[in-house]
């Protein structure tokens, strides 16, 4: 990850914050359109899902500099979401539906450069969640 992802990634998600809530219901309205089956992983209040995720993004995007910190952060999360059932294919899925909800928030902004810088980003996020969750998996075979 370069210089330059970070600075779009950054730039980005400070456009996105003031309307972090309005975010946080098109990202699961995306993902549950996506992949209907996925609603059955949520227990809770979905709108207070939503602000815990938005607060999730805020906090990787911020440590993007920070590896040292943000790595363990996702290690623990992605070892947590063993426990709601999460799969490696759902986060294609999240994939999808955050490139979709970013697309709509930021409109003609949201360009191709972005949206590569964006993947990149979720990349690596989900597979420090995914070999997270693997181990966590394998430690309790």
């Amino acid at each position: 990850m370069n210089e330059t992802t970070i600075e779009l990634v950054q730039k980005s998600w400070a456009k996105v914050l003031p309307n972090v809530d309005a975010v946080g219901d098109l990202f699961y309205n995306n993902l549950f359109e996506l992949d209907p089956e996925l609603k059955k992983l949520f227990k809770g209040d979905i709108k207070a899902q939503g602000k815990k995720l938005m607060q999730m993004i805020s906090v990787a995007v911020s440590k993007l500099r920070n590896l040292d910190t943000l790595v363990p952060a996702l290690q623990e999360l992605g070892a947590r979401h063993v426990d709601y059932n999460v799969e490696a294919p759902h986060y294609d899925t999240v994939a999808s539906a955050l490139v979709k909800t970013l697309g709509e928030g930021l409109g003609d902004e949201f360009t191709d450069e972005l949206k590569a810088a964006w993947v990149e980003v979720y990349g690596l996020i989900a597979k420090t969640m995914i070999d997270a969750a693997d181990a966590r998996r394998a430690s309790a075979a």
